[in-house]
């Protein structure tokens, strides 16, 4: 990758007010940081950097940072983050992250299809892309702006693993080798689409069965009384006839003695005359 020139300046104003001035004037904030030195506040020409990231190939965009009136005035770095406007989508705040040009650094880079897979073309199958970015390990200057994999071989059920996957000189894939990131799956049937979309489907039938159901069971309970208290689960129901219940709060009724039947008089025969 090859790195692109870039002039920055020193950045004096600070936070949001410091910002939008910057903005008006046609400058971006931007902040560098590494091993090698602390982070330092930076500004860049907007018109500049909006320029190098519309034409760059890949997210990884290596540049040569020229900082005016500064104690080390050349830089190389990583464009680590980039800030947009969530409706105009201008620039707002740039990352750059400082490396050596002699240690290795590891980044995320795109994988680009080439050529059409057998598959797809006579057997009308699809083209997955598992993996859309990979990662790689590098020195600063052999670091590929994307990795190109050739799939016109592929027939359908094949795939490009991970260990597959032949990179540039001097560049080396990290990960698991068996990882999947190119497949070719077979066609989907007009009858696998509708099963699915079948299973998908909630029945009707099947929920006004639950709601004849529900009906049933309402209509067949007795309506409670309002403010009744419902019966205890394993309560005895009282006998035919007997005193209802009473109400919270309120005491029973005494129980009154009952006092036993009165024995009438037994009549003695009257007695014969002599």
């Amino acid at each position: 990758m090859k790195s692109v020139a870039l002039n920055a300046f020193p950045r004096s104003l600070g936070r949001r007010a410091g910002a939008k001035k910057l903005r008006a004037n046609g400058r971006i904030p931007a902040i560098i940081y590494g091993r090698q030195a602390q982070p330092q506040n930076l500004e860049v020409n907007a018109k500049e950097m909006e320029n190098l990231i519309h034409h760059s190939v890949s997210e990884n965009l290596l540049v040569d940072l020229a900082v005016k009136d500064d104690t080390r005035p050349n830089r190389l770095a990583l464009v680590q983050e980039v800030q947009h406007h969530p409706l105009s989508g201008q620039v707002l705040h740039v990352d750059f992250h400082e490396v050596a040009e002699n240690e290795k650094v590891t980044v995320m880079v795109p994988v680009e299809s080439v050529g059409e897979a057998a598959g797809v073309k006579t057997s009308g199958g699809v083209l997955e892309h598992v993996l859309f970015k990979i990662k790689v390990r590098a020195l600063p200057n052999d670091l590929p702006e994307m990795i190109q994999v050739d799939v016109s071989h592929l027939e359908i059920g094949q795939g490009i693993h991970l260990g597959d996957i032949k990179a540039p000189p001097g560049v080396e894939v990290l990960g698991d080798k068996h990882i999947s990131v190119l497949a070719v799956a077979a066609p989907v049937t007009e009858a696998q689409e509708a099963a699915a979309a079948a299973e998908a489907a909630v029945a009707p039938g099947e929920v006004e069965m639950i709601k004849e159901k529900k009906d049933e069971t309402a209509a067949g309970a007795a309506p409670a009384a309002k403010g009744a208290v419902a019966p205890a689960k394993g309560a005895v129901p009282p006998a035919k006839g007997a005193a209802p219940a009473a109400k919270a709060g309120e005491k029973a009724p005494e129980k009154t003695a009952e006092k036993p039947p009165e024995k009438r008089a037994e009549k003695k025969p009257a007695e014969k005359k002599k």
